[in-house]
């Protein structure tokens, strides 16, 4: 993980060290630091706090999800963010159990926006731009709804399939054929294309 304020780093490392599922492979004060860091290192999540996006997308790393807390919330910086590798954004307010959430999203490849984040992808597009995607829309069923939008809210597998009653591998049948109709490759895209398309409520 890495934040450029100490205080803020400190707190982050509390947070992770709360979980028992968690271990803290390292903390770090700068961008560059960590980039070097994970380069060597098998990690499984990075935790950041930082409103440099350019930093960010310019840094190489490890093929980790990235957690991202940050006041940053325009949706050019969102979707370009989702882009490489950052799998839940947040506001630099959000309470520990939200970043818990994230940290447990991010590691199953689900991805997790706050509010603003999310407000800004949809507010990009207009009624126009949704009846242009009706067509593919309707491709979806109902129940691929539900499940699109549940990964929307960082649902992992499990907890979808005891929401819905039915079983994880079949949860999992549903976000391949979602993929799959949305052409997606990733759940993240999965769900900015569902924003789009007016599919997850904001």
């Amino acid at each position: 993980m890495a934040a450029t304020s100490a205080l803020r780093r400190v707190g982050l490392e509390s947070i992770v060290r709360s979980h028992l599922d968690f271990q803290l492979a390292g903390s770090f004060g700068s961008m560059a630091s960590l980039a070097s860091f994970s380069r060597g290192t098998e990690l499984d999540v990075i935790v950041i706090d930082s409103d440099r996006i350019l930093d960010l997308l310019q840094e190489p790393m490890s093929d980790a999800a990235i957690v991202l807390l940050t006041a940053v919330s325009d949706a050019r910086s969102i979707s370009r963010l989702l882009r490489n590798r950052f799998r839940a954004i947040l506001s630099r307010d959000s309470d520990p159990d939200d970043i818990i959430s994230a940290i447990l999203a991010a590691h199953d490849g689900l991805v997790l926006l706050s509010a603003p984040a999310a407000e800004s992808l949809a507010a990009v597009y207009d009624d126009r731009a949704l009846e242009v995607e009706t067509g593919l829309s309707e491709e979806i069923t109902s129940r691929e709804t539900e499940v699109l939008r549940m990964v929307a809210e960082g649902l992992v597998n499990k907890d979808i399939a005891t929401r819905l009653g039915i079983s994880e591998h079949t949860v999992k049948f549903h976000i391949s054929s979602i993929l799959d109709k949305f052409g997606a490759s990733t759940r993240t895209e999965a769900v900015a294309l569902g924003i789009r398309r007016g599919l997850i409520p904001i």
